[in-house]
C-alpha cells in the first residue's frame, strides 16, 4: 500500500442529500431552519451557562462542552451542504474533504464521549448524592473532558491518517453530502481492508463501549426513581431522563446502524438517511432537551431576560 497523500484526484464531486432538483430548494430551506435552531440554541444556552453563577456546576459544565461540540459537528458539513443545495456543481478539494472528515470524525466522538460522561454524572447525583461532590470534583470533571477530546484526537487522527494512505485514481464522486469514511472508501482504488479494520475496531469503541455505559448508568437511574415514594417526584424524574434516553439512542442508534455493519449489507442511500440523524437531528434537539425540560435553566433565562412571572 502506497503511503503518504498518494491521491490522484485533486477534488471530489459530493452528490447530496439527493439527486431532484425538484427537493433541492425545499431541502435547501428545511436544514436551514435546522442549521439555524441548532446555532440560536447551542450558542443560547453555553452564553446562559457562562452567565450564570449557579449553573457552574458540573452537569452544566458538561453541557456547556456539549454545545459547543454540537454547535462546531454540525457547522462541520451544513455549511457546505447548504451551499451545494443551490449550487450546480458541487466540488470540494480534496484538502478540504479531508479536513472536513477529521472535524466530522472529532467532534462527532467528543460528543460520544461527552454524552457518556453527562450519564455518568447524573448517576452519581441520583444513585449516590452523598458521593456526588468527591466523586464529580473539579479534578475529576477535567479529566473526563480531557480524556473525552484525548480519544476524539486519536481516534479521528487513526482515521483520517488511514484515509490520507489510499489512493483515489478516476472515481471521485462522493455519494453523500459530505466527506464520509464509507463513500470514500468505496472510490479508492487500492485496498481498503486496513481502513475497515479500523473503523471496526475504533467504531466499536466510540460507538459500542459509550452506549452500554450510557445505558447502565440510565438502568440505574431508572431502578433508583422507582423506588421514589412520591408519584409526582418519579413522573418528573422519569420524563427528564426517557427524553435524555431518546436522543442518545438516536444518536448511537443512526451511528451504529451507519457504521458497525457489514460491507455486504451497507447502503449508501440508506447511509444517508441515518446520518441526517447524527449530524442534524440531535444536535438540534439537544438544546431543547437539555435546556427547555430544566427548571434550572429555565429560571437562568428568565433572571437573564429580566421577565417576571405574574
Amino acid at each position: 500500500m502506497p503511503t503518504g497523500n498518494a491521491s490522484l484526484v485533486p477534488e471530489f464531486i459530493l452528490m447530496g442529500l439527493t439527486d431532484q432538483p425538484a427537493l433541492q430548494l425545499p431541502l435547501f430551506f428545511l436544514f436551514l431552519v435546522m442549521y439555524m435552531v441548532t446555532v440560536l440554541g447551542n450558542l443560547g444556552l453555553i452564553t446562559l451557562i457562562a452567565l450564570t453563577s449557579h449553573l457552574h456546576t458540573p452537569m452544566y459544565f458538561f453541557l456547556f462542552n456539549l454545545s459547543f461540540i454540537d454547535l462546531c459537528y454540525s457547522s462541520a458539513f451544513t455549511l457546505k451542504m447548504l451551499m451545494n443545495f443551490i449550487s450546480e456543481k458541487n466540488i470540494i478539494s480534496y484538502t478540504w474533504c479531508m479536513t472536513q472528515l477529521y472535524f466530522f470524525l472529532f467532534f462527532g466522538t467528543s460528543e460520544c464521549c461527552v454524552l457518556t460522561s453527562m450519564a455518568y454524572d447524573r448517576y452519581v447525583a441520583i444513585c449516590n448524592p452523598l458521593l456526588y461532590n468527591i466523586a464529580m470534583s473539579p479534578e475529576v470533571c477535567f479529566n473526563l473532558l480531557f480524556g473525552s477530546y484525548l480519544m476524539a484526537f486519536s481516534g479521528a487522527m487513526a482515521h483520517t491518517g488511514c484515509m490520507l494512505r489510499l489512493t483515489f485514481c478516476d472515481a471521485n464522486t462522493v455519494n453523500h453530502y459530505f466527506c464520509d469514511i464509507l463513500p470514500l472508501l468505496q472510490l479508492s482504488c487500492t485496498s481498503t481492508y486496513v481502513n475497515e479494520l479500523v473503523l471496526f475496531i475504533v467504531g466499536g469503541i466510540h460507538i459500542i463501549l459509550p452506549s452500554l455505559i450510557i445505558f447502565l448508568s440510565y438502568g440505574f437511574i431508572l431502578s433508583s426513581i422507582l423506588r421514589i415514594n412520591s408519584t409526582e417526584g418519579r413522573s418528573k424524574a422519569f420524563s427528564t431522563c426517557s427524553s435524555h434516553i431518546i436522543t442518545v439512542s438516536l444518536f448511537f442508534g443512526s451511528g451504529a446502524f451507519t457504521y458497525l455493519r457489514p460491507s455486504s449489507a451497507r447502503s449508501m442511500s440508506e447511509g444517508k438517511i441515518s446520518s441526517v440523524f447524527y449530524t442534524s437531528v440531535v444536535p438540534m434537539m439537544n438544546p431543547l432537551i437539555y435546556s427547555l425540560r430544566n427548571k434550572d435553566v429555565k429560571l437562568a433565562l428568565r433572571k437573564t431576560l429580566r421577565i417576571k412571572r405574574f
